[in-house]
């Protein structure tokens, strides 16, 4: 980007270096805390990259899916290096979590699909065909039994059951969740960010067109909603969960919220609002140490091959 840092790729030996290291790391991830040593403030991304999704693995690689071609891009939060992983299917990649075992779960917006990655080698472990109607698949989320989609343009939720020593799933056993209770679904994008309550019990989902945050049971798919004492959240993308801490990303608006919710993820109150100078329509946000990094998607840019994308830290 004029006048920043200029962009840096790996080396084919710091490439295999960096997945030597991602692969090290999952299998500490259960377990090693997060953070941890300087991290840039910005992380450039290749031009033309469009980034939606992004995941932080224990060792501080970040994960970023192209809604150009759908590639997984890594870059080391410490450093600002990063290249292309696995290429992408030709479709959207959008939301994105890492699991302990290093794998990807990639969400495949207007494919319907999903798909699990190998973040040593690239490779696509499995794929999932979610749903073969008129879809977006844009968000995930990883809990103790499985992983959660939400799909912004059917009112309806999926669930991939993950085993407990990590048996991914057959096709047959995905569960297409349909929302109910308070749930409405309006024209435009619906459903989109999602998380667990505080007491993992639950799930939380905010909607982009009403900026209403729900917690849903997972096993019926009755959506309430969170009573945030009159706050909403119009154009609510990503969610992050961090103790009673709720960050969400409001992209058109460029600020995150900072919610403390109860337990059980009925109430919550607005904390703050953060915001950068950088942000430049940011999607989703993880976290690393006392950092949040959010990629740009620019939605208000027109994509071009030679379109600047870059990745914002402030603190947390």
């Amino acid at each position: 980007m004029s006048g920043r840092t200029v962009a840096r790729t790996f080396t084919a030996a710091a490439l295999t270096g960096l997945l030597a290291l991602t692969a090290a790391g999952a299998a500490q991830a259960a377990s090693s805390p997060p953070g941890g040593g300087a991290v840039e403030d910005l992380i450039e991304l290749p031009n033309g990259f469009r980034p939606e999704g992004i995941a932080i693995d224990p060792r501080g690689i970040a994960y970023l899916g192209s809604l150009a071609d759908g590639d997984i891009y890594a870059a080391d939060v410490h450093t600002g290096a990063g290249e292309v992983i696995s290429e992408g299917p030709g479709s959207p990649s959008v939301g994105l979590k890492v699991d302990r075992f290093g794998r990807l779960f990639v969400s495949g917006g207007p494919s319907g699909s999903a798909r699990v990655i190998d973040t040593a080698t690239g490779d696509v472990l499995a794929s999932y065909q979610l749903t073969m109607n008129v879809s977006f698949v844009n968000d995930v989320v990883l809990t103790h039994d499985g992983a959660w989609f939400t799909d912004s343009l059917q009112a309806q939720l999926y669930f991939l059951p993950i085993g407990p020593s990590g048996e991914l799933p057959d096709a047959s056993e995905i569960v297409t969740l349909p929302l109910t209770g308070d749930w409405v679904q309006q024209a435009g994008f619906n459903a989109n960010g999602i998380a667990t309550t505080p007491d993992r019990k639950a799930l939380l989902v905010v909607h982009s067109s009403t900026g209403t945050l729900f917690r849903v049971d997972p096993d019926s798919g009755e959506a309430v909603a969170v009573d945030l004492g009159g706050t909403l959240l119009p154009n609510g993308d990503g969610l992050l969960l961090s103790g009673r801490k709720l960050y969400v990303v409001q992209n058109q608006l460029n600020v995150v919220a900072v919610l403390e919710l109860a337990a059980r993820g009925y109430s919550g109150t607005l904390l703050d609002t953060l915001t950068s100078p950088e942000f430049d329509i940011p999607t989703t946000v993880a976290a690393y140490g006392s950092s949040l990094f959010l990629p740009n998607a620019r939605f208000s840019t027109p994509p071009t091959p030679d379109t600047e994308y870059w990745v914002v830290r402030i603190d947390r």
